[in-house]
C-alpha cells in the first residue's frame, strides 16, 4: 500500500455523519480562499506534502451554491521514487455542509484511478462513475443506497468544523458514517479532551479525537490515530499522528492562509 493511500485513510477518518442528536451550528469556521498545507513524516523522513484548498469561486451543483474543495497529496524526497500524485475533492453545500459531488484522481506509480460520485440526498442515493486510465470515458456506473446526509472522504472534516465542541464530554463516542470506495463506513470517534500543543504556525489549545479502528493490516492497535483540532473559531487540524504496523506517520500543519477568522 502506497504512502499516499495511507494519507487518504487519515482523511477518511473525518468522513462521517454526526447523529441528529448532536448539535450543529451555522458555519463560522471556513470560507473561500482557505489553504492549509501539511508535511507528512514517515519514520525520520519528510515523506509527503498535503494541501486542503477551498477555491475562491462558488460553484452550483444541483442548483445549490457549493464550495469546491480539493485535497492534494504528493510524495517528497526519496519517496518520489514511488511517484504519488493524488487529488480528492468535493462540492460542498455552503449552507447545509453536505456533499453533492465527490471525486478522486489517483496516480501512484503505474496505477491510475478516476472516479466521480454524485449524491442525491433526497433519494438517499450515490451514483458512482468510474473513468478510464486517461479520464476520458466512463467504464463503469453503479448506484448505491446511502444514509441521510452521508459525507465523503473530504466533506466530513468540514462538517466537523461546524460542530458545537462545547457539548462534548471526555470519553464520548460519536458514530462515524461515510461513503468511500463503494462502501459505507461505520466507526466510532472518541473525544479525548483538550491539549495545548506547539506547531510550526503557532501554539494552540486543541480538541483531541481518536477513532476506534477495526482490525486491519495497516494500523497498530485499537486506537492508533490521534487528531488535534484547534479549539478556536477556525477549527483547523494541526496534527494527525498514526501508529502503523511498520513505523508511524506524523502529519503536521506548516502553513495556513485565507482563514475566515484571522
Amino acid at each position: 500500500m502506497s504512502l499516499n493511500v495511507k494519507i487518504a485513510l487519515l482523511f477518511l477518518l473525518f468522513s462521517f455523519n454526526f447523529p441528529d442528536s448532536e448539535p450543529r451550528r451555522k458555519n463560522q469556521a471556513f470560507t473561500q480562499g482557505e489553504e492549509l498545507t501539511f508535511r507528512v513524516k514517515y519514520l525520520f523522513f519528510n515523506a509527503a506534502e498535503a494541501k486542503m484548498v477551498i477555491h475562491d469561486n462558488i460553484h452550483y451543483i444541483q442548483n445549490k451554491p457549493s464550495f469546491k474543495i480539493d485535497v492534494y497529496g504528493r510524495t517528497l524526497s526519496i519517496f518520489r521514487l514511488f511517484y504519488v500524485k493524488d487529488n480528492w475533492g468535493t462540492y460542498l453545500d455552503t449552507a447545509n455542509i453536505i456533499p453533492y459531488r465527490s471525486y478522486r484522481h489517483i496516480e501512484e506509480g503505474n496505477y491510475r484511478k478516476h472516479e466521480v460520485v454524485d449524491f442525491n440526498h433526497d433519494k438517499n442515493e450515490a451514483l458512482l462513475k468510474l473513468y478510464d486510465r486517461d479520464n476520458q470515458k466512463i467504464v463503469e456506473t453503479q448506484s448505491f443506497r446511502v444514509p441521510s446526509n452521508i459525507q465523503d472522504i473530504v466533506s466530513g472534516y468540514y462538517m466537523l468544523r461546524t460542530m458545537n465542541f462545547g457539548t462534548l464530554r471526555e470519553g464520548q463516542a460519536v458514530t462515524i458514517r461515510g461513503f468511500f470506495d463503494k462502501k459505507i463506513y461505520n466507526l466510532k470517534l472518541i473525544y479525548e479532551g483538550t491539549q495545548r500543543i506547539k506547531t510550526r504556525i503557532g501554539t494552540y489549545e486543541t480538541r483531541v479525537f481518536s477513532p476506534i479502528m477495526p482490525s486491519n493490516k495497516l494500523f497498530s492497535g485499537e486506537r492508533p490515530i490521534k487528531v488535534w483540532i484547534t479549539d478556536d473559531d477556525n477549527r483547523i487540524p494541526v496534527r494527525i499522528k498514526a501508529d502503523l504496523v511498520v513505523g508511524a506517520l506524523d502529519m503536521e500543519i506548516t502553513e495556513a492562509v485565507g482563514l475566515r477568522n484571522p
